[in-house]
C-alpha cells in the first residue's frame, strides 16, 4: 500500500494541484488549509508523508515541523518554498525535514521526491516491523518453561535485565545460553541498541585485539583502513563472550582494564575511545578450576561473575520436552510448508526418553530434520529414531597396554603434535582436546620442545 500523505497549504489552487498530481499516481491524499488543522488531521488519522508550504498565514511550515507528534515512525515532512526562502528551507532540512521543492511546482521533481520518501518510510516500516519481532520473539514470557528449573531461570533473568550488570551464563553447551543473553538485552532499555555475539573460542588468538578494540591505518601489515571493534560496534548495547573461558591470558589482563575505565584503544591508536556496553558471558567450563589453575584471572572472574545464572541441562527439565517438541513441530511445518500436525505417541516417547547430551540444540536439529523428511501429516518413529542413535565414542577403559610395552612420552608428545595439527596451530583449543588445561600444555610443548609450522602438515 502506498504512503498516506498530508497536503498543507494555505492556498486552496496550490492543494488542489499537489492532491491531483499524487492521487494520479495512486497515492491517498489528504489536505489541511493550516499548521493547526493539520495537527487535527493527524491526531485522528495519522499521515505517512506531510507535504507543507513553509510559509503560511499562522502556523508555518518549521513550526508544524517542530510541533508535530513523534511515533514509533515518525512521517517524513517535504517542504516547499519559494525561491527567496530557500536557505530557511534547508535550515528546516538540518532540523529534521526529508527535503524541500521549490515553486512553481516541478511534477516530475514533486513525484520523484515523493517516491523516495515512499521507499524511505517502507524501510523504516520494516526495520520497526523487525524489531518488534524480536522483541516478541525474546520475551521472557514467551520462554517455554513449565519446570521449575526454568521458571528459576527466567525470574533470574527478568531481575537482571534493567540493570548493567555484567551476567556470566554457565551451562552445558546447547543449553540455550545465547537465547539467554538475547533475552537479557531484548528486555532491558539497551533494547534498541546492538546486541553483538562473539564466540571466544573461534577467534585466533593474535586477531582478538583487533576483533574487540579496532585497529587505526597502518598499525600493522594488511590493516589499510580504520576498523571499529566489536566493542565500538556495540556502544550503548550489549556484547556477548560466549565461551569466555577460552579467552588467552594476554587478553583477559586487557579485558579487565577495559570493563574497569570504560575506554578501548584500537590497535595503533594512541586515543581512547569512551564506550558504553553492558558484558554478558557464558561458558560451559569450570571457571574456579581454570582461576586455582592459574588460566583464567581471578580479579578478571570476579568482575564477569557479578550474577550467574547457570541453565539447566535438557534432562532436567522434563516437563519442558513435549512443550518444545510441539513448539519445533509448528515452527518447522510452517517454515517448510510441510502439513505435519502431530507426532505419533510412540515418537514421542522416544523423544522424552532421549538423554539429550546436545540439549535444546539437539533437539531442534532433530525436529528439524525429522520434518523437513516427513512424507505425512504424523510424525512417527521412523522420522526420528536415526537421528537418536548413541554416537561410538573411544572407551578409555579398552586400550590395551601392548605386549611389548609403551614409551608414554612419545605418545604423548605425539598426541600433543597432533592437536596442533587438527587446530591449525591454536593451542587453546589443542589444549581442550586433550582435556589439559592450557597452562599444563604450554609446559609440556616446552617440554618435549615441539615446534609447530604452520606449513608443515606432517608433524
Amino acid at each position: 500500500m502506498k504512503p498516506v500523505i498530508l497536503v498543507v497549504d494555505d492556498e486552496p489552487l496550490q492543494r488542489d494541484i499537489m492532491k491531483t498530481i499524487l492521487e494520479g499516481e495512486g497515492y491517498p491524499v489528504e489536505t489541511a488549509a493550516s499548521g493547526t488543522e493539520a495537527l487535527t488531521i493527524m491526531k485522528k488519522t495519522p499521515a505517512d508523508l506531510v507535504l507543507t508550504d513553509l510559509k503560511m498565514n499562522g502556523m508555518d511550515g518549521l513550526e508544524l515541523l517542530a510541533a508535530m507528534p513523534r511515533g514509533a515512525v515518525p512521517p517524513p515532512v517535504i517542504i516547499v518554498t519559494a525561491h527567496g526562502t530557500i536557505d530557511s528551507a534547508v535550515e528546516a532540512v538540518r532540523n529534521g525535514a526529508f527535503d524541500y521543492l521549490t515553486k512553481p511546482l516541478d511534477k516530475t521533481r514533486l513525484l520523484l521526491t515523493v517516491n523516495k520518501a515512499s521507499d524511505r518510510i517502507a524501510i523504516l516500516q520494516e526495520n520497526t516491523r523487525l524489531k518488534q519481532e524480536l522483541y516478541s520473539r525474546f520475551r521472557l514470557d514467551g520462554i517455554i518453561a513449565h519446570s521449575s528449573a526454568m521458571h528459576r531461570v527466567i525470574n533470574l533473568l527478568q531481575k537482571v535485565a534493567d540493570s548493567s550488570s555484567t551476567v556470566m551464563l554457565l551451562g552445558e553447551s546447547g543449553s540455550g545460553k545465547e537465547l539467554a543473553a538475547r533475552a537479557i538485552h531484548y528486555n532491558s532499555p539497551r533494547r534498541s541498541r546492538p546486541f553483538t555475539a562473539v564466540n571466544c573460542a573461534a577467534i585466533p588468538d593474535a586477531l582478538f585485539e583487533t576483533e574487540l578494540f579496532g585497529h587505526e591505518a597502518g598499525a600493522y601489515t594488511g590493516a589499510v583502513g580504520r576498523r571499529q571493534g566489536l566493542f565500538e560496534i556495540s556502544d550503548g548495547g550489549t556484547l556477548f563472550l560466549d565461551e569466555i573461558g577460552d579467552l588467552p591470558m594476554a587478553m583477559q589482563s586487557k579485558l579487565l582494564r577495559v570493563l574497569q575505565d570504560r575506554e578501548v584503544r584500537r590497535v595503533g591508536g594512541k586515543e581512547p575511545v569512551h564506550v558504553d556496553v553492558r558484558i554478558v558471558t557464558a561458558t560451559n567450563k569450570d571457571l574456579d578450576s581454570a582461576v586455582e589453575s592459574g588460566t583464567f584471572r581471578e580479579d578478571l572472574f570476579y568482575r564477569l561473575n557479578v550474577v550467574s545464572i547457570e541453565l539447566p541441562p535438557l534432562r532436567e527439565r522434563r516437563e519442558d520436552l513435549v512443550p518444545l517438541v510441539e513448539h519445533y513441530l509448528q515452527k518447522f511445518s510452517a517454515e517448510f510448508g510441510r502439513p505435519v500436525r502431530e507426532i505419533a505417541p510412540d515418537a514421542m516417547r522416544l523423544l522424552v526418553e532421549h538423554r539429550w547430551p546436545g540439549n535444546v540444540r539437539q533437539l531442534a536439529a532433530v525436529m528439524e530434520r525429522a520434518v523437513l523428511l516427513s512424507d505425512g501429516p504424523v510424525l512417527t518413529r521412523e522420522d526420528i529414531a536415526n537421528r537418536l542413535q548413541p554416537r561410538k565414542t573411544a572407551d578409555p577403559n579398552r586400550l590395551e597396554l601392548p605386549e611389548e610395552g609403551l614409551d608414554l612420552e612419545a605418545f604423548e608428545k605425539e598426541m600433543i603434535r597432533k592437536a596442533l595439527v587438527r587446530t591449525g596451530g591454536m593451542a587453546t583449543r589443542a589444549a581442550k582436546l586433550l582435556k589439559m588445561s592450557y597452562k599444563t600444555f604450554l609446559y609440556r610443548v616446552e617440554k618435549y620442545g615441539i615446534v609447530y609450522d604452520r606449513q608443515d602438515e606432517s608433524l
